[in-house]
């Protein structure tokens, strides 16, 4: 996995500058329940679990829940939404890419937007075929970044690219994660489907956003020394000022929550 720095220093912050709510994450539990075709004896286990956003409701709801994070600041705030950890719930502090379990323990497998984060795919992909139980699913999913959020960061990125040092040119060299997940599952023995759980609506003011930049809530705040990113940040707010007219202006757009849906065929 990557460092754990980064999520460490933004746990406290993770939840309220993302754009899954409670009452989606609720939603999407519901649609995963449908799918997976839970009974109450169904385990699941979501690698990079992080603060408990997606798997919060199947808690609250007696499902049996492993999650396993890198970053122990992310993992008490997962602990400090429950008044005590319910026994149905195990949280393991280690590298997610390395699931410490038995072959065959788990009925559903859960990854919400971690893949990019694992040093080996392939290996991370071979681990959850070991532990997915033979009729199970291993749903690998994503929030879909709300197009007008997603504009918002394109144009921090440019500002921020002028404050970033010129990298060494490298000899290409190939990329242990540059490999087809669904293709490389195919070819173990499974079928894809792909679904949208959940389309809902995020809606913010400008100020809002780029006070989340401001708190470094998301990783590309974390590429340039400290200095630089004040002066990108300050170039940043000059730039809204102008582009959108006013700090108070809302945006709004759609956000969508994906699922790749993977069972032995």
């Amino acid at each position: 996995m990557v460092k754990n720095v980064y999520y460490s220093k933004i746990a406290d912050i993770y939840d309220q500058t993302r754009w899954l709510t409670e009452l989606i994450a609720e939603e999407v539990a519901d649609f995963i329940l449908t799918l997976v075709k839970a009974t109450p004896e169904t385990t699941f286990l979501e690698p990079g679990i992080g603060t408990g956003l997606n798997v919060l409701p199947l808690v609250k709801r007696g499902y049996s829940v492993t999650g396993v994070d890198v970053s122990q600041e992310m993992l008490n705030q997962f602990r400090q939404k429950l008044p005590e950890v319910p026994p149905n719930l195990k949280l393991i502090h280690g590298d997610a890419s390395q699931l410490p379990f038995s072959d065959i323990s788990f009925d559903v497998v859960l990854t919400v937007h971690m893949l990019h984060a694992v040093s080996n795919l392939g290996i991370f992909l071979d681990e959850i075929d070991r532990v997915l139980k033979p009729e199970g699913f291993y749903l690998n999913a994503q929030w879909i970044t709300p197009p007008a959020r997603l504009e918002f960061e394109q144009h921090f990125k440019t500002i921020l690219s002028k404050y970033q040092e010129p990298q060494p040119s490298q000899q290409p060299r190939r990329v242990i994660n540059e490999i087809n997940v669904e293709k490389y599952l195919r070819n173990k023995g499974y079928q894809c489907n792909y679904l949208i759980a959940r389309e809902w609506t995020v809606s913010n003011h400008v100020q809002e956003l780029l006070s989340f930049y401001r708190s470094r809530a998301y990783g590309l705040c974390w590429l340039v020394p400290d200095e630089a990113f004040h002066l990108a940040i300050e170039e940043f707010e000059i730039f809204c000022r102008d582009y959108y007219g006013s700090l108070d202006a809302e945006l709004s757009s759609q956000a969508q929550f994906e699922i790749w849906a993977y069972t032995a065929s």
